[in-house]
């Protein structure tokens, strides 16, 4: 296939980037620098300007475009770019694809698993409604833009949980780990709705060609606790898991990205991906666990 994306040089975008390529795929890269390569085109979302012939020479879209969520603390302008630049690049993609005379056959858009808000004692799937919080308003604002695609391209949400890998969501975790100043997370008991890089990469490779269409969960299939989690990872790097972060703290530091990020409870099931045949190569946490310290470690 023929794959335009948008966000390959960002650490999900890179690894699908790659994995496609290994694959046999051709990939066309949408950047924001001078193009440097033969299937690099400029773009600028914010403006509103990409190369809609790019679109009639494409099979597919991948949409993993945005200012990093992970990024902290969410000041007031943070929160604004948060916003815009999804929009921005959804509504530029979705506009170029409207204007081809062949549209492309398949848009996936990124989307997160914050959509869903904060649900304790709920078992999530891709049928439960809209939560509340500044997340998940973003959430529905970008998966609407996602969704104006023309009707003959089929679209898919991407609605991706705790990325666990060095370079994501483990990053902060393992540092703290490192110093030796690892505990509880206000009680730790709230689910996290994880994933291993190989499952996220694997499943956004397999949606491109399977015929689901709308929001599907990239979360692993067996739930973990943030106390799960953090436990596992300190196990593996022989540091002590002693010192608690009291909710009221984490808040109070942090503001909507502490109750969004760290202390909703979200107990989410991959339902469309497991009906849709999609093997997961680490179906519980323990391994994702080990494999991003494996790969933190150059192992």
């Amino acid at each position: 296939m023929r794959v335009l994306m948008a966000g390959a040089s960002g650490m999900i975008g890179s690894e699908v980037m790659r994995a496609l390529t290994d694959g046999g795929h051709t990939v066309l890269q949408l950047v924001r620098h001078v193009p440097r390569e033969e299937n690099q085109f400029g773009w600028t979302p914010e403006d509103g300007f990409v190369d809609t012939g790019l679109f009639d020479r494409v099979d597919a879209v991948i949409n993993l475009s945005g200012a990093s969520i992970s990024r902290l603390p969410w000041t007031p302008a943070y929160k604004r770019e948060l916003l815009a630049s999804r929009i921005s690049a959804t509504r530029t993609l979705v506009e170029g694809m409207r204007r081809a005379k062949t549209p492309p056959a398949v848009f996936l858009s990124g989307s997160a698993e914050g959509f869903y808000g904060d649900r304790p004692d709920e078992l999530l799937t891709e049928e439960s409604a809209a939560g509340t919080g500044f997340l998940s308003g973003l959430v529905q604002q970008w998966e609407s833009e996602a969704l104006r695609a023309p009707s003959a391209t089929r679209v898919v949400l991407l609605r991706t949980g705790i990325v666990l890998d060095a370079g994501g969501a483990l990053g902060p975790i393992r540092l703290l780990t490192t110093l030796g100043v690892s505990g509880p997370l206000g009680g730790g008991t709230q689910h996290w709705p994880w994933i291993s890089m190989r499952d996220e990469v694997g499943a956004i490779v397999h949606l491109l060609t399977s015929s689901v269409s709308g929001p599907v969960n990239l979360v692993g299939p067996e739930p973990a606790t943030a106390d799960d989690i953090m436990r596992r990872l300190a196990a593996e790097m022989h540091r002590p898991y002693l010192v608690p972060a009291p909710a009221f703290a984490l808040r109070l530091a942090l503001g909507d990205a502490a109750q969004d990020l760290l202390l909703a409870d979200r107990r989410i099931s991959p339902t469309v991906l497991l009906d849709d045949g999609f093997s997961f190569a680490h179906p519980d946490m323990t391994g994702a666990v080990d494999e991003a310290l494996a790969r933190a470690n150059g192992s």
